[in-house]
């Protein structure tokens, strides 16, 4: 029941994310977007890590680990705002939901093995990006126009979440949960607040700032959730958590009206299905018998 609460709070907060976000990134620049949001995060994250205090394994792999994790995040949120700005979160969010595909790979380039199972569930993902990258054929021209801009901004932030996925995960294992989240707040705000409040281009709007502040605390309240619920059962958490395409698409039908094409739908669909699918080859432990194995290993 934990891991339930934990995994479908993490997908909860996480479309609540990325619907603001899609609002925020059309009011002010999507740069200035990642610089708030980060800035709203810093604020809350800052005092617990006062209260974690400097942990003893904060140097070496562990430290690089932890910037590459922050810095791939706020290059992915940057790319992922600025494919809200001209695109539809219907078509965005479930290109993004496969950050853990990319995590898969780049384990595999490390070193560990691909399972033929999982080989199968990257398939479905990359051929369901392929199918969702297909403009509607009754698309306006300004749609179609932007619609190639739109999946390459989406692709380009996957690749760089699914870094910070593979990053984050080998920082966690030695650094508290508090330092982790910290990594991309600080980076964000030193590396992107800092330089826009300097030229003058940090700018806020009245109308953007709900969703900024609702961004950020859905960001920081999303990972903690994950983090939670991962330690009563990580399987469930993190086939849950991975849906929240799911929860951002079937509230941009019902609230933003947004319409896919029959095309884009079936690769929506698939990369829906084999994110979960992924999920659940990667949380679960490998079950004995004959013909499991034969599935799982190269």
């Amino acid at each position: 029941m934990l891991a339930i609460l934990g995994g479908a709070g993490a997908a909860c907060a996480w479309a609540v994310s990325i619907l603001c976000s899609s609002r925020s990134s059309r009011l002010i620049d999507p740069m200035a977007v990642v610089a708030w949001v980060m800035l709203v995060g810093l604020v809350i994250t800052v005092p617990l890590v006062v209260v974690t205090g400097v942990p003893a394994s904060l140097h070496g792999a562990a430290l690089v680990c932890l910037i590459l994790s922050g810095a791939g995040n706020v290059c992915g949120l940057v790319m992922n705002y600025y494919a809200l700005r001209i695109g539809q979160v219907s078509l965005v969010a479930p290109i993004i939901s496969t950050e853990g595909a990319i995590a898969a790979v780049i384990s595999v380039i490390a070193g560990a093995s691909l399972a033929v199972a999982v080989a199968v569930a990257l398939f479905v993902i990359v051929s369901g990006v392929a199918l969702a990258s297909v403009p509607a054929p009754d698309a306006a021209i300004e749609d179609a126009a932007h619609h190639p801009r739109v999946v390459l901004f989406a692709i380009g932030a996957t690749l760089a979440f699914g870094t910070s996925l593979y990053a984050t995960g080998r920082a966690a294992a030695v650094l508290p949960a508090s330092w982790v989240v910290l990594s991309a707040r600080l980076i964000g705000a030193v590396a992107l607040a800092l330089p826009l409040a300097v030229t003058g281009r940090l700018r806020l709007t009245s109308q953007a700032v709900p969703f900024l502040v609702a961004s950020g605390l859905a960001e920081v309240a999303g990972f903690f959730s994950y983090s939670w619920g991962s330690r009563h059962g990580l399987a469930i958490a993190a086939v849950l958590s991975s849906q929240f395409a799911v929860v951002a698409l079937a509230v941009s039908y019902v609230r933003f009206g947004e319409r896919l094409s029959r095309v884009q739908l079936a690769g929506v669909v698939c990369v829906v299905v084999g994110v979960a699918a992924l999920s659940v080859l990667r949380a679960c432990p490998r079950p004995a018998g004959l013909i499991w194995p034969m599935l799982y290993e190269c």
